[in-house]
């Protein structure tokens, strides 16, 4: 699995989200993680690039140097797909999306209710989430630190990150 952060300046500016660590704080902490898990990987190429690459620009550096791969996301960004994202049905017939279970979400139910994820179906691989990770989620925990409340998310926060989970109850009052 590849993790890719983004730069902090989209995350805010074009996503709209209300915080976010620095790009090198994100970086340092998907690579504190990545070092006790032989599956991850941490790539800086989003962070790198003179202006934020788009999903499917990531995913064709990606494949051009020899990864076969999926976009992973949880069931609960499937209805963005429509109108907050770009070049959908290129990454659906390249590559496809792997999609996780959110909150115990009928994954199945929610793709054949709206026609426009029912007719992306044949590129949607639902991957069954074990329970105790549906609940799991980087927006909630963005949330969490921004209104002080970490303490409803430190189980979505990796043990690896402990310092992190420290620091924030420090200055909790100042976020």
């Amino acid at each position: 699995m590849i993790f890719i952060p983004s730069k902090t300046a989209y995350i805010r500016n074009d996503q709209g989200k209300d915080f976010a660590f620095s790009d090198r704080q994100r970086l340092h902490m998907l690579e504190t993680v990545a070092a006790d898990h032989s599956w991850m990987e941490v790539s800086d190429h989003e962070l790198a690039a003179a202006r934020q690459p788009r999903t499917y620009d990531t995913l064709c550096w990606l494949r051009s140097r020899g990864y076969e791969l999926e976009l992973l996301m949880g069931s609960d960004k499937l209805p963005e797909l429509e109108t907050g994202w770009r070049h959908v049905q290129e990454i659906a017939e390249e590559f496809g999306f792997a999609v996780m279970a959110r909150n115990d979400e009928d994954v199945e139910a929610l793709i054949a209710a709206d026609p426009y994820l029912h007719a992306l179906r044949p590129h949607l691989h639902i991957v069954r989430t074990p329970a105790q990770w549906q609940h799991v989620s980087s927006s909630a925990v963005r949330r969490a630190i921004a209104g002080g409340c970490l303490e409803t998310v430190s189980d979505m926060i990796p043990p690896e990150l402990d310092g992190l989970k420290e620091y924030l109850h420090s200055k909790e009052t100042s976020l």
